[in-house]
């Protein structure tokens, strides 16, 4: 329990529960241990019961240490390049007694480092809060149900399930462990994975390493599965009383570099020395820390402190360089201009936000590097099962040869056996034809199940492999019936069910006993049980998987009814694949069942089976079909993508009808079939037998990849990964198994499935999909594009104001006094007062503004180019040069316009009545900036559309505006801030004089407000220019614009075309030459 201190595990026995038992867990038989602990082992505890014990013992989480370091935070608000800047020049400001300067200067400072400090912590409590959410799960079975639970809400007394993959939440001793195997090497230190045996018990002496019917927290399951009753959690677990030991921290100095006697050279002690100063200095200065995109930034920053300084060396260059304290103030200002001090602080807090909002959208961010590759994404490579569909399986057909096919009525609930009707009909599903919906239409005669069973003994073997070969658990509990377990096998359970055979009714009323299980693997696509039945001593092999594989395993099958079971010729095996075919295209899973009698020897204890013995020479029973619909937001979140232009593949383990038949109704698959040939359409939906065939080569010189790959191993996802990379795509794939983690490694973004998904997927992931949803996935790439959009914007806000007050102050060197020094158009407090009050808020705004109406109709961005494309480097440019030459004609206007164009002397450093014009026209320009930098922070909610017409489809067409300010409120205070503090620093005493060295102005509001209709009109004219040019971009690009399947799938549509100009090389030369 995370709240615990040391001292209470002192105490603590070992492999005690967190409120002691009679005798440790591993000594008492697991009927005790869960009479103990109150435990229910076949409903699992209540909700209520679950949140009482939660608030009893805490939440199951070990020490981790401290957590968000508010010190740590704080240094990092001094220790960076920004703020290096702002020291040294108050510093300067101090040392040529320039007090005011200084003084306002380090209240800067203090500010930022304030602001910076809260909105850091805040963002660091935020992303802490969702590092929590991001941690293992455990599927605990709560009130009947099995519940994906996080593991920090695991309680002493739940009922916890295990597979394969699975981290062990808490110390669980065992009902029921099945080829279960665990990893405890960080435990024990033992390398080898250790068998576990839930019936045995121990003495209470027994060693940590030989409780062989517990699994302990934070052991990694790496076979089989078991259900157990938690009895510690927290500190009180093993690994909990070893946690101080778990908790390494990485080194902060390089090793030296030694010889293999353990000597080294002086020079390697240096070599040691410079790299860790080098790794220091990088840590500070941020170019070594955080996401690729934080690292960039800290980079701008130091490249901004380089300009700053040569800035300064301008200044002092064009007065000679002078030590008049005028000339060295004026340089200051001039550095201070270039640094954007808060670019950093508003980075994390836009990510910090963005990765709390997309939790919001069912996305959990593992990896902050994620975020800036998910605008990126060209290609998602997706599962079927569960992902673009409901994962709601309901079994509609079962095919016996010998006796033709079986059908499932309507039924509301798919855990209820007693809802729809069941049919029976002589013909075989190819016979029946293609059902295009699974409505529980009938196929022949509507009979009990009983009538049906009657002297059926093909349906009897069917219905025994079927339920014994399945680890779901159905039953009936007092709120209805309950389904746990894999949503295909829970299927076949109700299925099975409907015919009075389930699984728990044949294990304990007939006498059947499982002996060993080989659970499902995704290379060889089958999973099998051996059974005895004790009631004749025989013992059974059941086998369920993929129609293929169980084929190929099969050698006798029973054709016809009354007959003995014949040889599988070839004949039998393609009226299989023909039935198989038929159901596949009404969009149904189908299986394969099969089974034996084992005539082998039983292994001997700590012996296994040969799997590949156990799985062949078997007889074929028949086939079922599953249909899981798909989920109603899948085919408008795939055309989605397709508008975004994100490819769309499916990877499914499904037979390849099947897989096209829900490919078809998605929208991943062109409906246009007429268009494709048959060779491209056989490209477009491929075997993994198929495509693993092909050679890197092959693949790449496909004109397009394939859309389906069906019948999909790991590999082939590693594959297919690997040839998106070649053709220069970023790719995004998704996976629940241990299997997966190679292909969630190899893809730009990974995606791990939060509740179907294995602890090993997820911790390989970069995101996690809390609802396992495919449009989840598009939730997170609009999220990704619109952080990336959000910190162009306000990054493009922050470097204009820069260029535009560096171009004041160096093109302003040209405006000399009578002693030939430069009179600076904008005084050092007024760039102060721009950088922290006209760029930090309005950026924070900018930060955190709605995606552009747009931004899912754009294509991918691209991470090489990153965020300063040529589009934001040019618009840098172009409003940092407007603003300046604003700015200045602003300053001119006032100073020789209206004034005697005097400079005075002495009009940097105090006001005199000589300098009044010159304090006057100072004011005029400060405030035409602060308004500049205001309206340009709402110019850039959209960087091409006019700020008038942001909402293109609105009819408010003189008021949209209005509502597009209102509708980012931060934004809009903000700038209504920055609008309201202007006055005091105008015109209060002392204020205006001493510290902002300017003077409250009358008559220059007029050219202030001419100032501000130009700086629009400017504005939005370079955006007109931007829409003109870019649309005829696109028209040059598209020509005629095709509707979006055509767009989508041209690779495909023209694949035949080309292979006819391979035929025909001249013609396609005339083709060129034509265009």
């Amino acid at each position: 329990m995370g709240n615990n201190k040391e001292d209470s595990n002192e105490s603590h026995v070992s492999g005690q529960a967190n409120k002691p038992l009679s005798l440790p867990a591993h000594a008492l038989p697991y009927h005790a241990v869960s009479e103990e602990l109150g435990a229910n082992v076949q409903d699992g505890l209540t909700a209520a019961d679950a949140k009482s014990r939660l608030e009893e013992y805490g939440r199951n989480e070990l020490d981790d240490g401290p957590g968000v370091q508010p010190a740590k935070i704080l240094v990092r608000q001094i220790a960076n390049a920004m703020m290096l800047v702002l020291i040294m020049a108050m510093a300067v400001s101090f040392g040529i007694s320039s007090y005011i300067e200084g003084g306002v200067i380090a209240a800067v400072i203090i500010l930022n480092i304030v602001v910076g400090f809260f909105q850091e912590f805040n963002a660091e409590k935020t992303m802490d809060s969702l590092r929590s959410l991001s941690s293992p799960t455990a599927v605990a079975i709560r009130s009947g149900n099995a519940e994906v639970v996080p593991t920090a809400e695991i309680v002493p007394g739940d009922m916890v399930e295990l597979k394969t993959g699975d981290t062990v939440p808490a110390d669980i001793r065992l009902l029921e462990a099945v080829n279960f195997e665990t990893d405890e090497a960080l435990l024990t230190g033992e390398s080898l994975p250790v068998q576990k045996d839930a019936e045995a018990t121990f003495n209470p002496d027994t060693g940590a390493g030989d409780r062989l019917n517990v699994a302990f927290s934070s052991s990694t399951i790496t076979k089989g599965r078991a259900r157990g009753i938690v009895f510690a959690t927290g500190m009180k677990t093993e690994i909990g009383s070893i946690a101080a030991a778990l908790r390494a921290t990485g080194r902060k100095y390089r090793p030296v570099k030694r010889k293999p006697d353990g000597s080294a050279g002086a020079h390697r002690y240096a070599e040691a020395w410079g790299l860790t100063a080098g790794d220091f200095i990088g840590h500070f200065l941020g170019v070594n820390v955080g996401t690729p995109l934080q690292r960039k930034l800290s980079k701008l920053a130091i490249l901004l402190f380089g300009i700053a300084v040569v800035c300064a060396i301008i200044v002092l260059a064009a007065n000679d360089f002078s030590n008049n304290r005028e000339v060295i103030i004026y340089a200051v200002a001039t550095g201070l201009s270039m640094i954007p001090a808060c670019l950093v602080v508003v980075l994390t807090i836009t990510m910090a936000a963005g990765t709390k909002r997309m939790v919001q959208r069912h996305v959990i961010v593992r990896k902050l590097d994620s975020l800036e590759a998910l605008g990126a994404v060209t290609d998602i490579c997706s599962d079927k099962t569960g992902t673009l569909t409901q994962g709601k399986m309901v079994a509609k057909r079962a095919w016996i040869p010998s006796k033709g096919t079986y059908s499932v009525g309507t039924s509301v609930n798919p855990f209820d056996p007693t809802q729809g009707d069941l049919s029976h009909s002589d013909a075989p599903p190819v016979a029946l034809g293609v059902r295009s919906e699974h409505d529980g239409d009938q196929e022949g005669d509507v009979m009990p199940y009983e009538e049906l069973l009657k002297d059926n003994l093909p349906l009897q073997d069917y219905l025994n492999a079927a339920s014994l070969a399945n680890l779901a658990n159905v039953h009936e509990s007092a709120d209805g019936w309950k389904g746990r377990g894999d949503p295909t096998e829970v299927a076949i359970q109700v299925f099975v069910s409907r015919f009075n055979c389930n699984r728990q009714r044949l294990t304990k009323e007939e006498s059947w006993g499982q002996v060993a299980e080989f659970p499902f693997d995704s290379d060889v696509k089958k999973m099998s049980v051996i059974f005895e039945n004790k009631s004749t001593g025989k013992t059974w092999v059941f086998t369920k998987g993929a129609v293929e594989r169980i084929i190929d395993s099969c050698k006798f099958v029973t054709w016809e009814l009354g007959s003995e079971p014949t040889h599988m010729n070839t004949e039998h095996r393609d009226q299989i694949l023909q039935n198989m075919e038929a159901l596949a295209a009404q969009g149904l899973r189908v299986l394969a069942l099969a089974s034996k009698i084992y005539q082998g020897e039983k292994a001997a204890s700590g012996e296994e089976y040969d799997r590949n013995v156990i799985e062949s020479d078997l007889t074929f029973h028949g086939l079922i079909g599953l249909y899981d619909p798909p989920r109603v937001e899948s085919a408008g979140a795939v055309k989605q993508c397709h508008q975004a232009g994100v490819s769309v593949h499916m990877l499914t383990g499904d037979h390849p009808g099947t897989a096209k038949a829900i490919a078809a109704q998605v929208g991943i698959v062109p409906r246009n079939a007429q268009a494709i040939s048959k060779d491209v359409a056989d490209s477009i939906v491929m075997t993994a037998s198929s495509f693993d065939k092909l050679s890197d080569d092959d693949i790449d010189r496909l004109p397009a990849l394939p859309l389906v790959i069906a019948r999909c191993s790991p590999n082939t996802k590693v594959r297919m990964v690997d040839a998106l990379h070649r053709r220069g795509a970023f790719a995004a794939m998704t996976g629940d198994g241990v299997n997966d983690s190679p292909s969630l490694k190899r893809a730009d973004v990974g995606i791990a499935m939060g509740q179907a998904g294995s602890d090993v997927a997820k911790d390989a992931s970069d995101i996690v999909l809390t609802d396992d949803n495919f449009a989840s996935i598009l939730n997170a790439i609009e999220e990704g594009r619109r952080m990336f959009d959000n910190i162009q914007k306000f990054v493009l806000h922050l470097l204009s104001e820069n260029i535009a007050q560096a171009c004041t102050l160096l093109i302003g060197l040209a405006f000399k006094d009578s002693t030939g020094l430069s009179v600076f158009p904008l005084a050092p407090v007024e760039i102060l007062w721009v950088i922290m009050i006209t760029s930090g808020m309005p950026d924070m705004g900018l930060g955190v503004e709605r995606a552009a109406p747009d931004i899912m109709s754009r294509p991918p961005q691209s991470l090489k180019t990153g965020i300063f494309t040529m589009e934001i480097m040019i618009d840098i440019l172009v409003y940092g040069f407007w603003m300046a030459a604003l700015c200045l004609s602003a300053f001119a206007i006032v100073l020789f316009g209206f004034g005697d164009g005097d400079l005075g002397q002495g009009c940097n450093d105090s006001y005199s009545d000589r300098c009044d014009t010159v304090f006057r026209a100072r004011a005029t320009t400060f405030v035409c900036l602060t308004w500049f930098a205001l309206f340009l922070a709402w110019e850039m909610v959209n960087m091409r559309r006019s700020f008038f017409r942001m909402q293109p489809g609105s009819k408010k067409y003189f008021t949209q505006w209005m509502y597009d300010v209102w509708e980012n409120q931060f934004l809009f205070w903000a700038v209504i801030a920055g609008f309201v503090t202007i006055f005091p620093t105008l015109y209060i005493p002392v204020i205006n004089h001493v510290v902002f060295k300017h003077e409250g102005i009358s008559w220059e509001w007029g050219i202030v407000f001419v100032e501000a209709i130009l700086f629009f009109a400017g504005v939005e004219a370079w955006k007109w220019a931007k829409r003109i040019y870019f649309r005829r971009q696109a028209r040059k690009g598209l020509g005629k614009v095709p509707d979006l399947e055509s767009k989508v799938f041209e690779n495909y549509m023209v694949q035949g075309f080309e292979s006819s100009e391979a035929a025909d090389p001249e013609k396609k030369v005339d083709v060129d030459n034509s265009s």
